[in-house]
This record gives structure tokens, C-alpha cells and sequence, in this order.
């Protein structure tokens, strides 16, 4: 799992027709309590806006993370935001 911030909203207008209705947002991964320069766009599965600390999970377990679509189907992801920090102990 990663630590990340988030820095806006991705609008995409052509997309696979089982990520309709997704919200896909910009954030900024932290590693060690600092921001470094990586960046990543994940599925957001919990309503995080922009400025919070967010919690990251990548690859198969992201799809597990996401509902399923209207077929049934795992959703194609390879990152989803699955919390919002409120504190770290740093």
C-alpha cells in the first residue's frame, strides 16, 4: 500500500465502458513523510477530495477493491484509493 496526496481530477470522456461512472484522481505519491516527484492516477473508491491524505492499493488487489461491473466483471485497474488518512504518527 502507499501514502499519497491528492492534487485534482482527471476527466476522461472516452473510456472503457466498465470504468463509466468512476472518478479517477491525480495524486502525488509520499514516501518516508515527504512528497517526492511521483505521480499516479488511481480510481477513487471512497468520495477522497483534493488535499487529503489517501491511502493507495495497487494491482490485483485494486480491482478486488473496486465493485464490480454491471456484468459482474472486475473493473480494469491497477491503482485504487481504498482510505482517507486523518492522522499519522510522524
Amino acid at each position: 500500500m502507499l501514502v499519497a496526496k491528492v492534487i485534482g481530477n482527471v476527466v476522461s470522456t472516452r473510456k472503457c465502458e466498465s470504468l463509466l461512472g468512476s472518478k479517477f484522481m491525480q495524486v502525488h505519491i509520499i514516501e518516508n513523510g515527504k512528497e517526492t516527484d511521483k505521480y499516479m492516477i488511481a480510481i477513487d473508491a471512497v468520495g477522497a477530495g483534493i488535499g487529503e491524505t489517501v491511502l493507495i492499493t495497487t494491482g490485483s488487489s485494486a480491482r478486488v477493491a473496486l465493485p464490480k461491473d454491471r456484468e459482474g466483471n472486475e473493473i480494469p485497474a491497477d491503482a485504487a484509493i481504498v482510505g482517507i488518512i486523518d492522522y499519522t504518527n510522524e
